[in-house]
């Protein structure tokens, strides 16, 4: 063999050898995956998460996946008539866009599944009505009502138990249900906290459309690796985080502060980025971390 396929292999074996206390410390534990933005609608980004979670699967995690489909919710909604409508970010819901969302994001929820099997293992898609995953109550936006759009009350994880116990991986839907039985579209990054919650994950994989938290949005230099708690609040109060990454962080903390152990805030765009961040000593996005908790990567 040649010195420089030598060298290949070699890097190859450090990789995965670098992988392996991860391997080894989240074994069996239960990783929740939002899956959005951009990386749902590449194909081939499409195709490299799914095989990043399948890994996971495959080498010991227990993962659960929650996707939205805000994108083709919209492309629907105007391919019928209609004009989408948002307040504050959040999606005007009548009763009629209520009814192309459950479709879309039905259709969507199957061809994950499809594409977790033809991989080998088996997938079981699920909305949040099915066993009563997930109850909410009426989401109002500054007072403004803006039809069926759901605040996740209380989840029932139950039937993500059973789906995992018979080593399926689940797949969610962010649809809910109210006390009358009415159905509401959720925010899916809302959905995949309140189920990391309620399942007692060990990480929470929010994969999105930018590289992670910088201490200056204005500087890609300023990642920041790893992020307690108190640290991320104090990037809060100090004015450093605006725009769509404030409610994402305030759901991070929310999730660490009930258990979770680790979130993580990847670029869905970077091929692998969930590899790349759970299986290598600095990673590629932010981990939001307990204050409690030893940081991996020191610089």
């Amino acid at each position: 063999m040649k010195e420089s396929e030598m060298q290949s292999v070699m890097e190859k074996a450090q990789v995965l050898i670098e992988a392996l206390p991860y391997i080894q410390r989240f074994n069996r534990k239960i990783i929740v995956v939002k899956y959005g933005g951009s990386a749902m609608l590449d194909d081939e980004l499409k195709a490299q998460v799914i095989q990043d979670v399948t890994l996971l699967k495959l080498v010991g995690f227990k993962p659960i996946i929650v996707h939205g489909g805000g994108k083709e919710i919209s492309t629907w909604v105007k391919k019928s008539g209609k004009e989408p409508e948002f307040i504050n970010g959040l999606r005007v819901t009548d009763m009629e866009t209520m009814e192309i969302a459950e479709m879309v994001l039905n259709r969507v929820n199957k061809s994950l599944v499809s594409m977790v099997q033809r991989l080998g293992v088996l997938a079981v898609g699920i909305s949040g009505k099915d066993g009563g995953l997930l109850h909410v109550d009426k989401k109002y936006s500054d007072g403004q009502d803006i039809g069926y759009v759901g605040d996740v009350k209380c989840v029932d994880p139950k039937i993500l138990f059973d789906l995992l116990e018979k080593d399926f991986l689940p797949i969610v839907c962010p649809i809910g249900i109210d006390d009358n039985f009415d159905t509401y579209n959720i925010n899916a990054d809302d959905a995949a906290c309140a189920i990391a919650k309620a399942v007692n994950a060990e990480k929470l994989a929010f994969l999105t459309d930018i590289e992670g938290v910088y201490k200056d949005p204005e500087d890609p230099s300023t990642l920041i690796s790893e992020l307690t708690v108190s640290e991320a609040k104090g990037l809060i109060e100090g004015g450093f985080i605006g725009g769509g990454m404030l409610p994402k962080l305030g759901n991070c903390i929310d999730a660490i502060d009930e258990g979770v152990s680790r979130v993580h805030i990847l670029d869905g765009r970077i091929a692998h980025c969930l590899l790349l961040e759970i299986f290598t000593n600095k990673g590629i996005g932010t981990a939001i971390l307990a204050d409690r908790e030893e940081k991996f990567y020191n610089e």
